[in-house]
């Protein structure tokens, strides 16, 4: 059953933007001022014919009322929530759907100033730490600009329009995805468009990745590259080139707040461009829809890498071509997540580890299998997961090598586009039941529980130990 689109402040903003009264909007609509009103307040939800006579009086893209964001709001909320300085509060569900509804703005605004609470906390906590280190590498506000970047990636369903629609046109006219050597061509058009040269540097592990001379116009790429990285990099500086007043300008609206999160900022838009340069939209969802999402086939077909197929599986959000809305994560050894990006309602931790009953935790020791999982979050959603492990070749003796699980994963809706569910009773197949973390997860009886939740109290008795060396009230 499709999802009922409440967005009162949706309507609301573009009325007050452009100065009519709920009278003067009910009569351009065609409908009741009456019902202008229980919209506007969410007493009534969106429908089509209203939506469509929306977007012909106002020209205003419809997909921005849909409700994915508010859910991820009301998901952030809830985590936030959990926190002990609320605990006296009982903020329920309906009350973080009502702020989420009818100010999301101000909800962005309560997250932000408690992810700033939390760091104030953790910098003192760590005072003597750092005061001991002589405060060398310590500074917990550098974590602020990589949360921040990555919630502005999260709520635009990790799909940027007009970076992708370039980078489609520039790699149509180059034939990518077309039977070429994505770096061969990369290369020749950096000496045609821009005169720049391609030279391979050193297979030094100290050196970087690539190194641009923008007086000498030289791009120096370390000789250790794999042919993907190579092309990656190549994608990356043509993506600077050729599109770096369009980041420019997609920088000056997002409004990060420091210049270190608008560096990251443009270093991830910048990215973002290579990815979708080297995996050209239509042509890979083309791909992707008829290989029904075989990593390994369209690994092999296109040339990329898995965490490149997987990523860019991510973002195919586009309005009127929408591919499956994926989850994809990287997460290393140590449970850290490394990259997070979702189209879907599926909830990573903001803070702490992830859940591990979650297969990611699980791919380090499949020696490169796919792992497959049918999973539930607290909030009812079924979730097809995957999970592999990659690394990369150490290139000297003594270093340690570099080991990764990906994540990616869709709602059971999707099952039929996934050859991954071939096979799989989505009835009688074992639910693995899911959280986003130990903190704020609401199960009882997890006997992988590592914490107890944060919103509720707990028991111990001398006399019986459980699996759980406590129980949850």
């Amino acid at each position: 059953m499709r999802q009922k689109v409440f967005a009162g402040h949706a309507v609301r903003r573009l009325r007050e933007k452009l100065n009519l009264k709920q009278t003067e909007l009910a009569t351009r609509l065609q409908v009741s001022p009456s019902y202008i009103n229980q919209i506007e307040s969410n007493q009534r939800p969106l429908t089509a014919p209203v939506l469509i006579a929306i977007s012909r009086a106002f020209g205003v893209d419809i997909t921005t009322f849909g409700a994915d964001d508010l859910d991820r709001i009301v998901a952030d909320l809830r985590e936030t929530a959990a926190d002990p300085l609320f605990r006296d509060l009982d903020l329920g569900v309906q009350d973080m759907k009502a702020v989420a509804n009818l100010s999301p703005a101000f909800a962005h605004a309560f997250l932000r100033m408690h992810v700033a609470l939390r760091r104030t906390a953790e910098w003192r906590a760590s005072l003597d730490d750092m005061l001991t280190a002589g405060g060398a590498g310590a500074d917990e506000a550098k974590l602020i600009p990589y949360e921040e970047v990555r919630d502005y990636f999260h709520y635009i369903d990790n799909y940027v329009d007009e970076l992708d629609c370039a980078a489609e046109d520039l790699a149509e006219r180059l034939g990518v995805l077309a039977g070429h050597d994505p770096a061969a061509v990369f290369t020749a058009h950096l000496a045609r468009a821009y005169q720049v040269s391609v030279e391979a540097g050193p297979t030094d592990p100290q050196a970087p990745l690539s190194a641009y001379d923008a007086r000498a116009r030289r791009l120096v790429l370390s000789g250790a590259l794999a042919p993907q990285g190579r092309a990656f990099r190549l994608a990356a500086a043509i993506a600077q080139l050729e599109h770096g007043a369009l980041v420019d300008r997609l920088l000056a609206s997002a409004g990060f707040r420091s210049q270190t999160a608008g560096e990251i900022g443009r270093l991830a838009l910048l990215n973002y461009v290579a990815g979708a340069l080297i995996l050209p939209y239509r042509r890979f969802l083309a791909l992707a829809r008829a290989r029904r999402h075989d990593l390994d086939r369209l690994v092999l077909e296109t040339g990329a890498s898995l965490e490149q197929v997987c990523h860019r599986l991510s973002t195919l959000q586009r309005p009127g071509a929408r591919g499956v809305p994926f989850y994809f994560a990287k997460v290393d050894r140590a449970g850290n997540t490394v990259k997070r990006h979702s189209a879907t309602r599926f909830q990573f931790a903001r803070h702490g580890g992830a859940c591990p009953v979650w297969n990611v935790h699980q791919a380090f020791e499949a020696g490169g299998q796919t792992l497959v999982q049918l999973g539930e979050m607290p909030d009812g959603v079924r979730y097809l997961c995957l999970a592999r492990g990659i690394s990369t070749p150490t290139l000297r003796y003594g270093q340690p090598p570099r080991v990764h699980a990906l994540a990616l994963g869709c709602e059971v809706s999707f099952a039929d586009d996934m050859v991954y569910a071939d096979g799989l009773d989505m009835k009688a197949a074992p639910v693995a039941r899911l959280g986003v973390s130990c903190r704020i997860c609401p199960r009882r009886d997890c006997d992988l529980r590592a914490f107890p939740p944060l919103d509720r109290d707990i028991r111990t008795d001398p006399a019986v130990r459980g699996v759980i060396p406590f129980e949850i009230l």
